[in-house]
Order: C-alpha cells, then structure tokens, then sequence
C-alpha cells in the first residue's frame, strides 16, 4: 500500500506512549499518529485530550487505532508493557513482558508491514531480541532505542561538570541499557578534542574520581527517578522522537540504539547498544570502532549478561 504520508504507529498509551505522541506531534515529522491500547477508554481519553492542542502544533492527524494501521506505517513503536516499580530491576520485568511483545508481534506479523519496529519496552535489549525472533524481519528492522537515553544522560552529566553545552559534548554508552552498561571514555570528546586530553588541559577536578561517579549517576538515574516518582517518560519520549526523526528523516544519524550484533566487536546473537547509521531502513550499518581493552572486556560482559537473562526464558 501506497504510503501518501508518514504515519507512525504507537503499541502503548502508558505514560512513555502518550508523552512520545506529546512530543512527535510538535515536530511536523509525520501526518498520522495512530495509538494502540487494550484499554480503549484510555485511548479514548489521550486522544481526545492531545487532539485539543492540535491548534499549536504543525499539522498531525491523531486517533485511536487498531493492529490494520501496521499495514502502511512507516514506523511502529512499541512502548506497551509493565512499569518498573521502585526497588525493581529491568530484568525482572522480562518474563512478563516478553510474553506481551510476543503477542503484539503476532498481530504485527498478521500487516505484513514493511515498516520498521522500534522497541522501547523495558529490559529493552531482551525484548527487542523477543521481538526479531517472533516478527523473522530483517535485523536491521527490528531495533530498541537502546543506550540513546543513557548516551544523553552521559552527555548532560558531562556538560554540567565541564561548563560545556550538551551540544559540544559527544559520548556514548554501550552495551546494556541498564546496570551492566558501558561508558566509551575513548569514543568521548568536547569539541574534538578527547576526554583524556581535555581533562589534562582543563585540570579541574580529579578526572579518575569524577568519571567513576558520573557513569554511577548515568547508570543510576533511572533508579532515583523511579524512587521519587514512579516512572520516567519525559527523556525517553524525547529519545524515542530523535530516533524517529533518523529513520522517518532517513537522516543518516549515528545513533546507540539496540541491534542484533553478528559478529560485530566480536559479540554474536545478542542484541545490545552499538553506535549504528540510523536511517529509513532502520540501522544502514554498524560503525565499529577501537574500544580501549577495558570498554571491549566490559561490552562483552555486558553480553554475557544479557545472554544469561535471554537463557532464563522462553522466546
């Protein structure tokens, strides 16, 4: 089927589904925005309710939908699932959410859409691995959003400690989104120049000491929030826009979002967070870059990780 405009599709209208809908409708990327849940009143509700601000925003058609919307999506984006709650970590949502991914794959697969399919439900690398396996697409078409979350966090906590802007500021997080998480202190840089020589330049703070307690605090946050007020949806609606702008803008961006990894930095059949081309297909291709021989002992105990917690379930 023909697509006339961009339409995106949305498998969830917790609080990260709507606040993703809240923030993509202010970007002018699509035409169509069609919103998935079982609780019907609910989306009645979010509609109706998102559907009064359609007088501030770019032109965007907002409604209720069903699975037939899959057909001629140009992106579906999976936010449905349990909430973590205080005290609990990503892994022992996955049982449970795995078998809801498997049932919302089923009624993906039944479109035959052509579309790609952002996962963002939490532990997001397992369950997007639960997802490629149930759909049979191709890997690059069955992503997560992965560590791009985590790589912004990584970024703001670095420009508050410099005095630099976030925007001078490149560094990524690899691996697990979540406790076994990787900071690439090779791959970081402000304004080109590398992080070791920065801080050899700027002499500001004791760089080891700081390093060490800021990736506790990027890899902790999502931990605090949740303490203090139940669940995170602002950044990751915002991080779930900036990867639809890549595909939908076929952008080219270089993004860490999750990917079945084949042999890349030498790991195999596991999904997790890599730097990757993120364009219209989905992810173009994989940037392999030099790890230090720490980062690269780290990412693959980060696989081991997650290949333990994949072992524990039946996908």
């Amino acid at each position: 089927m023909q697509k006339q405009e961009r339409k995106v599709v949305v498998i969830g209208a917790g609080f990260v589904g709507t606040t993703y809908v809240y923030a993509l409708m202010h970007t002018g990327l699509v035409g169509e925005i069609a919103l998935i849940d079982l609780d019907q009143r609910k989306v009645k509700g979010e509609v109706m309710d998102l559907e009064h601000g359609l007088a501030f925003v770019p032109p965007v058609e907002i409604r209720s939908g069903d699975y037939s919307d899959c057909v001629d999506a140009n992106l579906i984006v999976v936010t449905a699932g349990a909430k973590q709650i205080p005290g609990q970590s990503r892994f022992e949502l996955i049982q449970r959410n795995a078998e809801i991914v498997k049932s919302i794959c089923y009624e993906i697969k039944k479109c035959d859409s052509d579309a790609v399919v952002l996962m963002a439900a939490n532990p997001v690398d397992a369950l997007t691995q639960v997802a490629l396996k149930q759909l049979g697409w191709p890997r690059e078409r069955v992503i997560g959003s992965g560590t791009v979350l985590d790589s912004a966090r990584f970024r703001s906590m670095l420009s508050r400690h410099c005095g630099i802007d976030t925007r001078n500021v490149h560094a990524y997080i690899l691996g697990e989104h979540g406790d076994s998480e990787v900071a690439a202190w090779s791959m970081t840089h402000i304004a080109g120049v590398v992080m070791r020589d920065y801080c050899a330049i700027c002499q500001g703070c004791d760089s080891k000491k700081s390093h060490e307690d800021i990736v506790r605090r990027v890899r902790d946050s999502a931990y605090h929030i949740i303490d203090y007020k139940g669940s995170t949806y602002y950044a990751i609606g915002l991080s779930l826009t900036r990867i639809s702008g890549a595909i939908l803008r076929n952008e080219h961006s270089i993004l860490t979002v999750s990917l079945l990894l084949q042999g890349e930095y030498g790991i195999d059949d596991i999904c997790l967070s890599v730097p990757c081309v993120v364009g219209k297909t989905g992810v173009e291709r994989i940037v392999t870059a030099s790890l230090s021989e720490d980062e690269q002992t780290a990412l693959k105990a980060s696989a081991q990780t997650l290949r333990k917690v994949l072992d524990s379930i039946n996908i």
